[in-house]
């Protein structure tokens, strides 16, 4: 995986929330995607920003949680990767 530097949102989805988690339906391919934890944030910051820098998503989840900033970096960009395969995200 290499180690982009920013990413932006390139398909917006319909997002419903449940009880604190969020419900993306995509109504191009009919599949839906349940996001919980950490994964909303990621969500919440890729919708806010026309283009945000990774590091940016990464500081800002290591101010609210517990946790070292290598498992951070590899779980979010595993989580943006993600993203960027199913095409609603792309580096830049």
């Amino acid at each position: 995986m290499k180690n982009h530097t920013s990413i932006k949102l390139v398909r917006k989805l319909e997002v419903a929330d449940l009880e604190g988690d969020k419900v993306m339906v995509d109504f191009r391919t009919g599949k839906y995607f349940w996001l919980k934890g950490i994964a909303n944030d990621i969500w919440e910051y890729l919708c806010s920003y026309e283009k945000i820098e990774i590091s940016y998503i990464i500081d800002q989840l290591l101010k609210e949680y517990e946790v070292d900033r290598e498992t951070c970096d590899r779980e979010v960009r595993a989580f943006l990767e993600h993203l960027v395969e199913i095409k609603f995200a792309k580096y830049c």
